[in-house]
């Protein structure tokens, strides 16, 4: 297995699962389930004696592997000098088990549904530009900018609302920008990340040739997860482009006042997606959208930027669910962090985060306390 070597030079010091000043568990899922073997330091031990042959694989073990968000959190909070390779390793026993053919049928039937449909939902590609039906959204032909939507953006009702109300701004504020429709192919980041590295290269392959043949040099993407795809694992395939959240795209449009902003009273917080803040860094652009906006009061949970708690989504969580529910469930936890602050909306960044905490807030039945709000939704209403 890729970073064998690595594995023996950690020994459970437990920095990786807390928050930056210590003072809560920011582990997804060392906090539901409170187990050392689930924290990142007990798997690393895992793997460590599963590679020994010190311990047989059982569903337990697939179930604290394939559990885990890869939020890295731990990443953020390792004081090795290995730490940047965390969620790397993981993927990598992962990639490991999926190759002997051992995994969850949870992460099977996914990996099952991309192989066979195409996306994790089992719809036909003629479904995936519906979402921009009554709109002038135009396919891409040499536009300045390819809209990418993605799995979740195409085919979840809530992210099809989302992919429209970005799609609405960007026309609104003139940007040169078209989508690929039933031509586009899923991006494959969960499909990494659950350890299907064959199946990744093959989409990654997809996407570069058609990207390439259609002359695309700049994406916006809808999915922080798409994003780190097309930055970080396409690039050694070939495929090397601008990629840019739409958050960022968003900001720039505003600090150029092409999209003018009226008075929106409102207190709202973030949730910072993994993908978008730990994983690529960027923090700035959502909240300096949201201070923009006059009137809105914005407000901080105690966790948040890179000391931010995950929704659960990530590492294909959102399509497999072996997190799994409960009064400790990660996007629960977070709805109670959200109302803590006082705030009446949830701003979010992510159709993942989105779709992850409105099942949390009805979970807490809170849906007369809390909103869950895409930032183009916000900003949405704040136009003039």
């Amino acid at each position: 297995m890729q970073y064998e070597e690595i594995l023996h030079r950690c020994f459970m010091c437990g920095y990786c699962k807390f928050t930056s000043d210590y003072t809560d568990f920011n582990c997804p899922t060392y906090r539901k389930f409170r187990f050392e073997t689930y924290s990142p330091g007990g798997r690393m031990w895992l793997i460590r004696a599963w590679l020994n042959n010190d311990l047989e694989n059982s569903e337990r073990f697939q179930e604290i592997l394939f559990s885990c968000a890869t939020c890295a959190n731990c990443v953020e909070h390792c004081v090795f000098t290995f730490s940047e390779d965390l969620v790397n390793i993981f993927m990598a026993a992962r990639e490991d088990l999926v190759n002997k053919g051992i995994i969850p049928p949870p992460v099977r039937d996914y990996l099952k549904n991309i192989n066979i449909t195409g996306n994790p939902y089992k719809e036909p590609a003629s479904e995936r530009g519906k979402w921009a039906e009554g709109t002038s959204t135009k396919p891409y032909d040499g536009q300045d900018y390819l809209f990418y939507v993605g799995d979740v953006g195409s085919y979840d009702e809530r992210g099809k609302r989302i992919a429209k109300a970005v799609a609405d701004l960007l026309m609104r504020a003139g940007i040169s920008f078209g989508i690929l429709g039933e031509k586009e192919v899923c991006d494959g980041n969960e499909v990494k990340a659950l350890g299907e590295a064959g199946l990744f290269q093959f989409l990654a392959e997809q996407n570069i040739s058609l990207f390439k043949e259609l002359g695309v040099r700049k994406i916006i993407t809808l999915d922080p997860h798409a994003m780190n795809a097309f930055r970080k694992f396409y690039p050694p395939l070939g495929g090397t482009f601008e990629v840019f959240h739409y958050s960022q795209t968003l900001l720039a449009l505003i600090q150029s006042q092409a999209l003018p902003l009226r008075e929106y009273r409102a207190k709202v917080t973030y949730h910072d997606p993994c993908y978008l803040g730990r994983h690529n860094g960027e923090y700035k652009a959502p909240r300096k959208i949201l201070q923009a906006i006059p009137g809105l009061e914005f407000v901080e949970m105690d966790q948040h930027g890179e000391n931010a708690f995950c929704c659960g989504g990530g590492g294909g969580n959102f399509f497999t669910d072996i997190l799994g529910g409960g009064d400790d469930a990660p996007n629960r936890i977070r709805i109670r962090q959200a109302l803590e602050t006082g705030a009446s909306i949830v701003a979010v960044a992510c159709p993942q985060c989105a779709k992850m905490l409105e099942d949390g807030l009805k979970a807490e039945e809170l849906e007369q306390s809390l909103e869950i709000l895409d930032l183009a939704e916000i900003l949405t209403r704040a136009l003039t």
